[in-house]
């Protein structure tokens, strides 16, 4: 009997293939679990009207963690026009099901590791070790929209600076959530020999939202003395990742702005094709390439698999498969190291699928232990 009940969600595009690369690799390092297939994607939206089906949420309360590949996204009035003629006309607004998700389960975590493998030709530079952290449930990506604002907010003074005509998305951001986001970038730093973590915000302009968040940050500093912290503004520490990558080491932000230093990052050390994260709560977590479906790609066996593989590994940290989660890494930099295979973002012609068999090979025939990994 399986160890484990993964709620399986591939979704669109290349998403099936990576996805079908990470198992490859989790089958040969002797990884035992359920795969429970859950509906999630665009067909679904154009068909049901829901992108991310109630049965497929209450597959993943039955599991110990969920495994996501890649879903297309469009602006709401494409995503409308595209829905099945029987739907069109009924108010559907299209909603991203891995937001949805991460509000839904509190996985307040999005945790993005950032590392250049030696070899890799596309790093920006070699040595590169950023982990972003980004709070996953509250700031511009609560949801909270409106094409025009409500009639009664303009009671509000401040709303004398808002035209009529104007759309409107609320920014919130708690003390709580800013506390338990920084206190788990501090407990990561602590836990791994992490000499610094540095709080971005955008608190000159942002005041209260981005005041809340700083305040909360300094708080939780200072129980944790042994870590060096300091803060950035987001536009700044933009420059600054470009200009000395190596003086950064844990980031710990807000939503909207994780998201976007998450992918600077990730091109940092090659890319959307390293690009993965793990979204974690108390109970449950969600693990996930960051690239998205890649329509153009599907069905080519073309893409890079790394960024999913990496994602199964951390799901194996998360579960405490700790050993198997180290032999995935070891075997990834082998093959990163190696160059013989390389998919064509590397400058190569290998298949995804030949990419996820290398690794395979190297799971098979390590190299000696003490390789830094």
């Amino acid at each position: 009997m399986a160890k484990y009940r993964i709620a399986w969600l591939p979704g669109d595009g290349i998403g099936v293939e990576v996805c079908d690369a990470a198992r490859m690799v989790l089958d040969a390092v002797g990884f035992h679990a359920d795969y429970i297939h859950g509906d999630i994607g665009w067909e679904f939206w154009k068909k049901e009207g829901e992108a991310l089906p109630a049965r497929t949420v209450e597959l993943m309360k039955s599991t110990d963690c969920a495994f996501f590949g890649a879903i297309t996204s469009k602006p709401a009035p494409e995503a409308a026009r595209e829905l099945a003629p029987e739907l069109q006309g009924q108010g559907l607004r299209y909603r991203s099901p891995i937001v949805r998700m991460r509000q839904m389960f509190d996985l307040y975590i999005c945790l993005r590791p950032c590392k250049a493998f030696p070899g890799n030709p596309l790093n920006y530079r070699d040595g590169i070790d950023i982990a972003v952290f980004r709070e996953n449930t509250e700031g511009m990506y609560i949801g909270v929209e409106f094409d025009k604002a409500p009639e009664v907010f303009y009671q509000d003074p401040g709303m004398s600076r808002i035209p009529r005509d104007a759309a409107i998305s609320i920014r919130s951001v708690t003390r709580e959530g800013s506390r338990r986001i920084v206190e788990s970038a501090f407990q990561h730093a602590d836990k791994h020999g992490r000499r610094k973590v540095t709080a971005v915000h955008k608190a000159n302009v942002l005041r209260s939202t981005c005041g809340v968040f700083l305040e909360a940050a300094k708080e939780v500093a200072a129980r944790y003395p042994r870590v060096e912290f300091d803060t950035a503004n987001v536009d700044a520490i933009c420059m600054w990742l470009l200009k000395n990558p190596h003086s950064y080491d844990v980031i710990v932000t807000t939503n909207l702005f994780g998201d976007i230093l998450s992918d600077l990052c990730a091109q940092l050390v090659g890319g959307m094709g390293f690009g993965y994260s793990g979204n974690i709560g108390a109970k449950y977590a969600v693990f996930e390439p960051t690239h998205g479906s890649a329509p153009k790609y599907a069905g080519m066996n073309k893409v890079n698999p790394i960024a999913t593989i990496l994602a199964a590994k951390m799901m194996l940290e998360w579960l405490g498969e700790t050993e198997k989660a180290i032999d995935i890494e070891r075997a990834v930099a082998a093959v990163i190291a190696s160059g013989a295979v390389r998919t064509y973002d590397l400058g190569g012609s290998a298949t995804t699928a030949q990419m996820a068999q290398a690794v395979v090979g190297a799971l098979r025939f390590p190299a000696p232990r003490g390789d830094g990994i």
